[in-house]
């Protein structure tokens, strides 16, 4: 059987795409900041999650929101081998958990 679509690699974001995640929505449950950071980490290239990280910042939202388990998305990605620039990019912003 043939997939309907294949993966796009290395997609380049416009600003308003980016930005357009600062505009999730609420999951019953799951703190909205906590989910559109995690999120943003899993659909975005390290360049693109920087320049969205100063959006989230300027808009005061919490980089340390915790999640369900009442882990942060800091704790997930840096489980991760892969992760190392995006908890740069966290932790540069001032994310410190």
């Amino acid at each position: 059987m043939k997939k309907d679509k294949q993966k796009v690699l290395d997609e380049v974001w416009t600003v308003d795409h980016i930005k357009s995640f600062l505009e999730l929505e609420q999951v019953e449950g799951i703190d909205l900041d906590f989910h559109t950071l995690l999120r943003a980490y899993q659909s975005m290239r390290a360049e693109d999650f920087e320049q969205f990280i100063g959006f989230f910042c300027d808009q005061k939202r919490d980089l340390d929101a915790r999640g369900p388990e009442g882990e942060t998305v800091l704790n997930i990605i840096q489980q991760h081998r892969h992760g190392t620039a995006y908890a740069g990019i966290l932790t540069k912003a001032g994310a410190s958990h």
